[in-house]
């Protein structure tokens, strides 16, 4: 189906309202910038996405409706002419604020339009703040959602309106086969595994870690020469830099972070640095989580470790000033590290002296084996094979006294691995056998430095997000 086809949805709003997370959440990508900074998105974004497994539409990001300057007039006007041409419209306000006068008029303009129209309210984060969304029924409007893009939450109603709107695919009849020929299994399994994936030898590295751990003189040691600026003044580096080398016929491009410091001391152009390297954290495949040798792990290091945990990335905790450590031995420290960094029990560790050089060779090899194992996806048989010798040592526990089955697994998404369980109870299925099946999985499978997220879904069930 030609894009000039398909149904253009626009969504529209005043500024730092959450449009452009609203866009990214439906496009299933990241690429247009977040802040929290007012303005940011100052032009016109266009992405065909599908919903509902074969609903094709364009959304529309526009920029933040706001008359209080020549620029942002502008930026307005655009967004208004693209409201002008799209079929269906969103109008997000923030829920986290009182119904305002201003937000009022701009949708009541948008209702002359005559088109369909959604009102969401944003930021609705908690049952509690439900309480805000009641507020903004005053409208009128003929649908009303409210809704947490950032949380991902309450967007089942939302996706049932958008897809009265929204056609299916326009396809050939397929051939029809009786229930008794249908296999189940690979139903499910067949659209999954049927493309050929392309070579994928780019690896995206984000270098994280608190100010002043080394993260610039490991950059600088695995480039082998000076491209970034180190100090042992905390935080001199701002921008990240991206780097390419090439190890192993692959391309690996570093991006040497900003410093992250503790929140009550993020003032200005830092602030700004901590949101660039959140935004970068989205499009890295690992993470290098710099640690300290000297200091250990801090509560500061965790809430850094917390953002690998956040973004799903493969990773290595990398042990720097390791020459300089005391007399701490090496069963001491990694006892201390995997004690305090529980959630990245997965992830190796390595001990390394970023400013002498020693073993920091080891990390290029470490980097392109667990890429390796991020990407990877485990054949549907031999996962089935061992997730029946898994169901055969541990039964899988029934629910409220309800019989729970597991039909068979599949893995539908790489980087990171994510499994899928049909079984005829997703939700008696309790965490911690979708725990143990994990573990077992990982102790068949090489998954070291790479998550592994299992999930339980009901048969033709599609696969989102939790």
């Amino acid at each position: 189906m030609q894009a000039h086809n398909l149904k253009k949805v626009a969504i529209l709003g005043r500024p730092n309202v959450g449009k452009s997370s609203l866009f990214n959440r439906l496009a299933r990508q990241r690429d247009a910038i977040t802040s929290d900074i007012s303005g940011t998105t100052r032009d016109i974004k266009k992405r065909i996405v599908t919903i509902s497994g074969d609903r094709e539409f364009e959304v529309i990001d526009t920029g933040g409706i706001d008359y209080s300057s020549e620029l942002f007039s502008k930026v307005a006007d655009f967004s208004l002419k693209a409201a002008k041409m799209a079929d269906v419209i969103i109008y997000m306000v923030d829920g986290k604020t009182l119904p305002d006068e201003e937000d009022r008029e701009l949708f009541y303009k948008l209702q002359e339009l005559n088109k369909p129209l959604a009102l969401v309210v944003n930021k609705i984060d908690n049952d509690k703040e439900e309480e805000r969304y009641w507020e903004f029924l005053e409208f009128g409007a003929d649908a009303t959602f409210p809704m947490s893009v950032s949380h991902n939450r309450y967007f089942n109603d939302f996706y049932a309106w958008l897809e009265q709107y929204i056609p299916h695919k326009e396809e050939k009849a397929p051939l029809e086969l009786t229930e008794a020929e249908v296999d189940p299994f690979e139903e499910i399994v067949r659209d999954i595994n049927s493309t050929v994936e392309e070579a994928d030898n780019k690896v995206s590295v984000a270098i994280i870690g608190r100010v002043n751990t080394g993260k610039s003189s490991l950059l600088n040691a695995l480039l082998g020469e000076e491209r970034s600026v180190v100090s042992d003044v905390a935080g001199t580096t701002i921008d990240p830099i991206d780097e390419t080398i090439e190890h192993n016929d692959y391309e690996i491009t570093f991006v040497d972070t900003a410093g992250i410091r503790k929140r009550s001391k993020i003032v200005g152009i830092e602030k700004y640095a901590l949101g660039r390297t959140e935004a970068m954290l989205e499009k890295a495949d690992i993470a290098l989580l710099i640690i300290d040798a000297t200091v250990g792990v801090t509560e500061l290091d965790e809430r850094v470790a917390g953002l690998i945990e956040k973004f799903r990335l493969g990773a290595l905790i990398v042990i720097n000033k390791w020459d300089i450590r005391g007399e701490k031995s090496y069963e001491e420290a990694v006892d201390d590290i995997r004690d305090e960094l529980k959630f990245l029990h997965y992830a190796p560790l390595i001990t390394i002296s970023a400013k002498t050089g020693m073993r920091v060779n080891k990390i290029l090899d470490q980097i392109t084996a667990i890429y390796e194992r991020y990407k990877q996806r485990i054949p549907t048989s031999k996962l089935n094979d061992v997730l029946r010798e898994a169901m055969q040592r541990h039964h899988v526990p029934s629910h409220n006294g309800a019989l729970v089955k597991i039909k068979f697994a599949t893995q539908y998404e790489t980087k990171p691995p994510k499994i899928a369980l049909i079984t005829n109870r997703p939700d008696g299925l309790h965490f911690s056998y979708k725990r143990y099946l994990a573990n077992y999985i990982r102790s068949k499978f090489n998954f070291e430095g790479v998550p592994l997220d299992i999930v339980a879904r009901k048969r033709g069930e599609r696969f989102e997000e939790e």
